[in-house]
């Protein structure tokens, strides 16, 4: 079966500093992908490429089989290549609803007329917990409720593959075990999700498949329970 995302061999560098080294992962249809690493491992830079915020010099990024590799960032979100953001940045002078309702008529692989986006933006904000909000707006939203909107945007894009970047950094631990069901939720729906996180409990109950890099390669991928038995990983993590 063909993947729904792979990275063959992705190579990126700035300068004459190289941030990925050949990178290769694939993701598979409905998949709970983890990435991890410590930071300056690249990370960021992977899902940058993947995202098309980044253009690779070598290797290759394909979605369901065909090379995007040259595709614009917004070409791949009407694949269905969405992400969520560390720092949320919405539309502060639109209400929780609207800001939904943007990338629903105008970002989603199957757009949404205008007739219908509030009514779908409504459905998205009650999975997400975020239906009594709908209309406040983002500055009136507590941290955990602007994650939430972080992913609520990204869900109304209608993705088949949603990059989830550390969406539970700075949040407490019983915050963190609101916004884990949410992503649960999405999975069931269909939704493959990457988790980049540094929450390493979060990571090891969310992922059925784990890839870690250090200093731009990946060094090991497997399960969980392999990931943390992994002599690498902990050198990576711990040091010699």
């Amino acid at each position: 079966m063909v993947p729904l995302l792979e990275a063959r061999g992705v190579t990126k560098r700035f300068g004459g500093f190289r941030a990925l080294n050949a990178v290769t992962v694939e993701v598979r249809e409905g998949e709970r992908f983890g990435l991890i690493g410590p930071n300056g491992s690249g990370k960021t830079t992977l899902i940058n490429c993947i995202s098309g915020a980044l253009r690779n010099e070598d290797g290759a990024i394909l979605f369901r089989g065909k090379d995007i590799t040259t595709l614009a960032a917004h070409r791949r979100t009407r694949l269905g290549i969405c992400r969520s953001f560390q720092i949320p940045r919405p539309f502060t002078s639109m209400t929780v609803l609207e800001n939904l309702c943007i990338p629903l008529e105008y970002a989603a692989w199957e757009q949404v007329s205008r007739a219908d986006a509030a009514g779908e933006a409504m459905e998205i904000l009650r999975l997400i917990g975020l239906e009594a909000k709908a209309r406040a707006r983002p500055g009136d939203l507590t941290q955990i409720e602007m994650r939430k909107l972080e992913l609520a945007r990204a869900m109304a894009a209608k993705p088949k593959l949603l990059i989830s970047d550390e969406a539970m950094a700075g949040l407490s631990s019983a915050e963190v075990d609101a916004i884990l069901p949410i992503l649960f939720a999405l999975n069931e729906r269909g939704i493959a999700i990457i988790m980049i996180e540094h929450i390493m409990r979060a990571v090891m109950r969310f992922s059925q498949r784990i890839a870690v890099l250090d200093a731009g390669e990946k060094i090991a991928e497997g399960t969980p329970e392999e990931i943390v038995n992994n002599t690498r990983v902990e050198k990576a993590y711990l040091g010699e």
